[in-house]
């Protein structure tokens, strides 16, 4: 029976020690929003071509100059984690966001704002994606190493 015994303390002191993490830092979760696994629920965005196939060099370059302008005040605000373009592929599918907001409904306002989903040269397409708490906090990385802007 102390065999049992022991082996069954040993057991659960086993696991309690392996399910909790010694470089846990709870200030640091609470401020990025992280549950207890250290993530948190984001909208990944799809951006695709739209209907708006114009070739007028003049409106596709102020469309896509807005489009990054938003996107560095959405990044600058907090709402756009993640942006970039895609390969080209059969899809027609030209780039994703990871925004920050608590609904598809929030991130539809938010990708409404930009000028080349206003002109239907991006059609987007809004998932609930759950990820990293952690990776608001690249972008100050990013900033470091990014030799010039877009």
């Amino acid at each position: 029976m102390k065999h049992f015994l022991a082996l069954t303390i040993l057991c659960c002191l086993a696991f309690v020690a392996q399910a909790q993490n010694p470089s846990y830092n709870k200030a640091l979760a609470d401020s990025l929003g992280a549950d207890d696994y250290g993530m948190k629920s984001y909208v990944l965005a799809i951006l695709k071509t739209g209907p708006n196939t114009t070739t007028d060099k003049e409106k596709l370059s102020a469309y896509f100059r807005g489009h990054m302008e938003n996107i560095g005040r959405l990044a600058k605000e907090g709402k756009l984690i993640v942006a970039g373009p895609l390969g080209k592929n059969e899809k027609n599918y030209r780039g994703i966001f990871i925004l920050d907001a608590k609904t598809v409904e929030e991130a539809q306002k938010l990708v409404e704002t930009d000028p080349a989903v206003q002109a239907k040269i991006f059609e987007v397409e809004l998932y609930p994606w759950y990820g990293s708490a952690a990776l608001p906090v690249y972008l100050e990385t990013h900033r470091k190493i990014e030799k010039a802007k877009p």
